[in-house]
């Protein structure tokens, strides 16, 4: 039995939910630590307001706590939806509120019982209004419920009601957890999640589903329905080959819990997220808030892809218009490697955008797929060309032939650097096909199709793995989604000497789209080549736009 939060600060915690007047005062520690990280997109944590005796009401308004005896129709009133997210210890409850909040910060997630040790509050608001919809309560696991139902057989009556029973529970000793108290027994952690749960409009029943039924979690499921609110369960590490979800149905169909829903908070699915809060609305009189938590979402969640294809279009117009110029008898190794460096940040760049935009931050609190070796790979090696199934014209990887090769194909001269030259400059193109330069003698460097078609497919991956990536994923070998494994296992494990890997591009190499091949004479749309980089975007802003809706055609998941 964990004591460690018998010296918390011993606040109460009057409950303002369906059931306000059923649940009892209490000295003992149910503080609601609220979490006040930076950089939250759709979850605004609020500090609780306080009543004249010190007690925590609710974050949504500031009316008075309920009277006694009068029970505060919440929903009905149109106040924000009260959201207890109760479960067994470590079956995932704060990985659910982070995906759920897209935010990486909420909350402490450890691969260990009993993280959270106190209820932590945050809210989901209309993006439009600021309106709180939501208001999600994260408590303590219940550690012994098998213990506690023992107590409660023991010392309540059966003839009385649910809440009675845990009204009476909630003023004995063994609820309080104080330091006074010599007791054998310490339920002070079950004790804050019963009084969050009367607090409550409804609540979540977190499943860690590949566990086996139990009947620990059976006695949770029975004193969690004596609280009389609307109780659903939600099954998290579904991905995972063990899952035993038939099993835990089963169970759950002869406790009258026939709507369930599967929300696994490392292989996040949208679609799940959705269904989760459509389940719910079934189980409640008003659901209003709800439906309009839906509808804002949804709206949000397209809005972010559109705001994701943006940035990948604007970052390839970018590099595609990357031009420099030398004379024919300069060196162009300098000009070669200075160009390709100024790519490999600009993809960095662009992959950053991408990873700030879907809040996934580049820090030590979740794993990344830019953590994945995939990602990581030099664009410039002929050996990833080559894993992509990417090909030139001569069926060499991209930037082999570089140097006598293309040059003496271009113009029947030579540049004299030689194929081993091109080889280290892969993903480089001379061109000089216009008249002007032929006189001049002036050679033009820019990135080759193979290189752009290889960034392109990079950057797309990378948004499906996003958008496929819950907020509580802390190893970056938790792979995203069944699409996203295929392509980087062959990415990675393509044997060499197979001359027939299947191209996994967005588009053949030699069909670039319209764009980009326009992008190709407008040297001035890229900062690259400028270093005017608001002047450089601005001018390729509408091509962005338009590039932009064939990148959403290219949809590389499974």
């Amino acid at each position: 039995m964990n004591n460690d939060n018998k010296k918390d600060n011993h606040e109460n915690h009057k409950p303002v939910g369906l059931f306000a007047d059923k649940a009892l005062p209490s000295d003992t520690d149910n503080n609601v630590s609220l979490n006040n990280k930076p950089n939250s997109l759709q979850a605004a944590i609020d500090q609780p307001k306080l009543t004249d005796d010190n007690q925590p009401v609710s974050n949504e308004s500031a009316a008075p706590t309920a009277t006694k005896n009068i029970t505060k129709t919440t929903i009905a009133s149109g106040d924000a939806l009260k959201l207890a997210v109760v479960g067994h210890t470590n079956t995932g409850k704060t990985s659910i509120l982070r995906t759920l909040l897209r935010d990486v910060y909420f909350g402490e997630v450890k691969n260990e019982a009993a993280t959270t040790r106190h209820v932590e509050q945050a809210s989901l608001t209309d993006s439009k209004t600021g309106e709180i919809l939501v208001a999600l309560y994260d408590t303590p696991g219940l550690e012994d419920a098998s213990g506690l139902m023992d107590w409660l057989e023991d010392n309540t009556a059966s003839r009385r009601d649910g809440i009675e029973r845990l009204q009476q529970f909630l003023a004995a000793d063994v609820a309080q957890g104080a330091d006074s108290y010599d007791l054998s027994y310490d339920y002070s952690q079950e004790a804050k999640v019963i009084r969050q749960l009367l607090a409550s409009d409804m609540a979540i029943y977190v499943v860690d589903a590949r566990e086996p039924v139990l009947g620990k979690y059976k006695d949770e499921l029975a004193i969690l329905s004596w609280a009389a609110i609307p109780v659903m369960p939600v099954f998290n590490f579904t991905d995972s080959q063990d899952a035993n979800i038939d099993d835990w149905q089963t169970m759950l169909a002869r406790r009258n819990l026939h709507i369930s829903t599967r929300f696994d908070s490392v292989a996040f699915e949208f679609e799940d997220e959705m269904r989760l809060w459509t389940n719910l609305a079934t189980m409640l009189t008003h659901s209003e808030m709800l439906e309009q938590l839906m509808q804002r979402r949804t709206e949000d969640w397209a809005q972010l892809y559109d705001e994701a294809n943006i940035i990948i279009a604007d970052f390839l117009l970018n590099v595609a218009a990357f031009v420099r110029e030398i004379n024919e008898d300069d060196d162009p190794m300098p000009i070669l490697a200075q160009m390709q460096e100024a790519v490999r940040q600009s993809e960095r760049a662009m992959q950053h955008n991408l990873l700030n935009l879907y809040k996934f931050y580049d820090n030590a609190v979740a794993a990344t797929p830019l953590e994945l070796q995939a990602y990581q790979q030099d664009p410039f090696d002929p050996e990833l060309l080559k894993s992509y199934g990417i090909r030139t014209t001569s069926g060499a990887a991209a930037g082999a032939l570089l140097g006598l090769g293309i040059d003496a194909a271009a113009l029947g001269t030579t540049l004299g650097l030689g194929a081993a030259i091109g080889g280290i400059a892969g993903g480089l193109l001379s061109n000089t096909s216009s008249i002007a330069d032929r006189i001049t003698g002036v050679k033009r460097l820019y990135i080759d199709p193979a290189t752009l078609t290889l960034l392109a497919t990079r950057a797309i991956d990378l948004l499906t793995a996003l958008r496929h990536r819950g907020h509580a994923a802390t190893d970056a070998t938790q792979l995203l989604y069944k699409g996203e494994k295929d392509s980087l296992e062959t990415s990675l494990n393509n044997d060499d000497d197979n001359e027939e890997v299947q191209s996994i591009t967005v588009w053949p190499t030699h069909k670039l789209p319209s764009e980009l091949k326009k992008a190709r004479g407008k040297p001035q749309w890229s900062s690259l080549s400028s270093g005017k980089s608001e002047q450089a975007q601005l001018l390729r802003t509408d091509m962005a736009w338009s590039l932009s809706g064939k990148l959403q055609s290219y949809k590389r998941e499974s």
